[in-house]
């Protein structure tokens, strides 16, 4: 599987399904964000890139990373 990217400009969401538990962590944090039931089902844009970030640091399994971009 490779993985997946998801970007609002200033953050890219890296998303390692390979990595993912399922645990939820990002789903109970950020519901606006995350959705499994979408598709993409990542939607950064409905977050700020604080909130992504903050989100991101707590996930357990570390399936959800990011880089920031270089404007």
């Amino acid at each position: 599987m490779s993985d997946k990217t998801y970007s609002n400009g200033e953050i890219t969401v890296i998303w390692k399904a390979e990595l993912c538990q399922h645990a939820g962590v990002c789903v109970k944090m950020l519901p606006q964000v995350y959705n499994p039931k979408e598709r993409p089902w990542i939607k950064v844009e409905n977050a700020t890139t604080q909130q992504l970030k903050e989100q991101i640091s707590k996930c357990p399994s570390g399936a959800l990373t990011y880089t920031e971009n270089n404007a």
